[in-house]
């Protein structure tokens, strides 16, 4: 199929969907701003385009036989706001869509049964299946992946805020969906938990205690074998996690689960930069997608003098100071060719498969990079992200620009072209170029009454100059 008949398909698509349609991918762009508004616009077409737009589910990845991810929802109950602000579609497309997929998180089945339910007691599983919204083959109730949810869940509260029908119905379903969440019961502190680590994501887990009332967040539950043993304890991509359920009106975390998140922070310099250690960027990036953080912060990092978004502008800065050292010695790495994260990966020879990479310290790096650990940073450090980014597009544009934007991943020592895109690497490039444009996510996100206890009861306070 030639380039052109491609476009042409691509632009049917679009209007078939609702969506105004987008001209052809400029060779050149006249300024930073827009590059980033078509940056943003393709990354949109994602959300819009890869959803079942009967019951709102968005897939994990462009794959036709993908499964739902329920942090793609999140991100696209986002992305929906985002659109409409941008005029990409009208403002009664994008709550008839949010509505439709509040309606499957609300009515479908919840219970202990290991087939047709959607999630036990308020949280829901990974995976599901995106016409039926019930559990996809035997995936995990992810209390993450809930959490990313439930962000786009209030999100689209927040916006919807009129006194229309649909939007009255949006703000019912999403408090009733995210009151019934039974936030201790994922705590479950009798259980014993063990030293472990994720298989997908490499977390950092710790001990926890029999019987301690703030014990950390499982990872998830399985209906067949019970809790993960491997848990969410700090520093990570759980921040938002633990923040709503601080924040919750119902079976709320008491006030010492911020103190346990917190007790295993790695405090640490990397090149020139002392900030809490996350190798992978997405840890650095997720929570700030909703939460702004700016000019706030709580007792551990009052003590250090900085909020968590300087924080995770280090770890940006770091980051790119390691490539730029490339001790691994990979093809292209440099000022322009950086950003590690959890991505997919070649999976041949020494090459990885999908793994969370990051640095520093290096983890997994295995000269693949993301082009979602440079967008999803780029409100920390857009003088290094920016530029970045536009020497792909310049550089890079035939083998790694897609109908949604960049894809997931890149090799150059391999001479490996990811051709999928994922929902949970547009979702922080869309969400975090807004933030950085307009602050708008950060505006509305941060209105919910949720967000802002959950924050005081973590100790989050203004910083004072």
């Amino acid at each position: 199929m030639s380039r052109l008949s491609l476009v042409f398909l691509c632009l049917i698509a679009l209007v078939s969907a609702g969506a105004a349609p987008l001209a052809p991918p400029p060779e050149n762009f006249q300024s930073d701003a827009q590059f980033l508004e078509f940056l943003q616009r393709k990354a949109f077409d994602y959300f819009w385009l890869e959803a079942n737009p009967t019951n709102g589910l968005i897939r994990d990845r462009s794959r036709t036989n993908s499964y739902c991810s329920i942090a793609a929802v999140g991100f696209g109950l986002t992305a929906i706001g985002i659109g409409i602000d941008h005029g990409w579609i009208t403002r009664e497309q994008g709550r008839t869509r949010v509505l439709a997929a509040l309606k499957v998180f609300w009515e479908k089945p919840q219970g202990t049964n290991v087939a047709g339910t959607i999630g036990c007691n308020g949280w829901f599983y990974h995976f599901l299946d995106m016409n039926t919204g019930l559990r996809a083959w035997n995936c995990e109730l992810s209390s993450i992946d809930t959490g990313l949810l439930l962000a786009g869940v209030l999100y689209a509260r927040e916006y919807f805020d009129g006194s229309q029908a649909e939007e009255v119905a949006i703000r019912e379903l999403a408090n009733r969906i995210f009151n019934r969440i039974d936030w201790r019961w994922m705590t479950n502190p009798k259980r014993t938990l063990t030293p472990a680590l994720s298989p997908s994501d490499g977390e950092r887990v710790a001990k926890g205690r029999r019987g301690n009332e703030s014990a950390p967040f499982a990872m998830g539950w399985h209906p067949e074998i019970g809790f993960i043993k491997a848990h969410w304890i700090g520093y990570n991509e759980a921040m938002i996690l633990y923040l709503l359920g601080l924040g919750a009106p119902t079976h709320a975390l008491p006030p010492e689960c911020w103190h346990e998140w917190t007790s295993s922070y790695q405090w640490k310099t990397s090149y020139d930069q002392s900030f809490v250690h996350f190798p992978p960027l997405f840890g650095h990036q997720y929570s700030h997608c909703w939460i702004d953080f700016r000019g706030i912060t709580d007792d551990y990092l009052r003590a250090k003098g900085i909020d968590y978004f300087e924080n995770s502008r280090r770890a940006t800065l770091a980051q790119r100071a390691y490539c730029i050292a490339n001790p691994g010695k990979f093809k292209g790495y440099g000022g322009l060719v950086w950003g590690l994260t959890a991505c997919d990966g070649p999976g041949f020879g020494k090459f990885q498969a999908y793994s969370a990479r990051g640095a520093p310290p290096p983890e997994n790096d295995d000269g693949t990079i993301a082009p979602t650990a440079v967008g999803g940073s780029i409100p920390f450090a857009p003088e290094i992200c920016v530029p970045t980014m536009r020497h792909w597009y310049d550089r890079f544009r035939t083998t790694i620009w897609t109908s949604y934007g960049f894809c997931d991943a890149f090799n150059l020592t391999a001479n490996w072209w990811d051709p999928e895109v994922l929902g949970i690497d547009q979702g922080p490039i869309l969400i975090m170029i807004e933030n950085y444009r307009t602050g708008r996510v950060w505006k509305t996100f941060m209105k919910a009454p949720e967000i802002q206890r959950g924050l005081r009861n973590a100790g989050f306070r203004n910083i004072v100059p």
